[in-house]
């Protein structure tokens, strides 16, 4: 069961993978993780990512590499759009 499991996330995960085009570097939008990783609010979220930014730093990493804060424009309702944060992380982050 828990391989299934695995397997499941290891595709979602494979799936929602973005490049940077001109520098080919992988990278995951961090509320498109949010829910398959199982946070249902982005401030739980947003914690959890901030414990790793220090585990980062602890390791002698900088997380400047590796969580890069970004702003994202997401629609509302009627056409509108807003923005809102977001992070974009490498495989190091994830």
């Amino acid at each position: 069961m828990k391989s299934e499991i695995v397997k499941t996330l290891q595709s979602q995960f494979d799936h929602l993978a973005q490049t940077v085009p001109d520098a080919e570097v992988e990278f995951w939008f961090a509320r498109d993780l949010q829910e398959p990783l199982g946070y249902a609010r982005w401030e739980n979220f947003f914690t959890a990512i901030s414990r790793a930014v220090e585990s980062c730093k602890t390791t002698g990493c900088n997380p400047d590499y590796h969580f890069r804060g970004v702003t994202k424009m997401i629609p509302t309702g009627k056409g509108a759009e807003r923005p809102v944060d977001d992070f974009m992380l490498t495989r190091y982050a994830c």
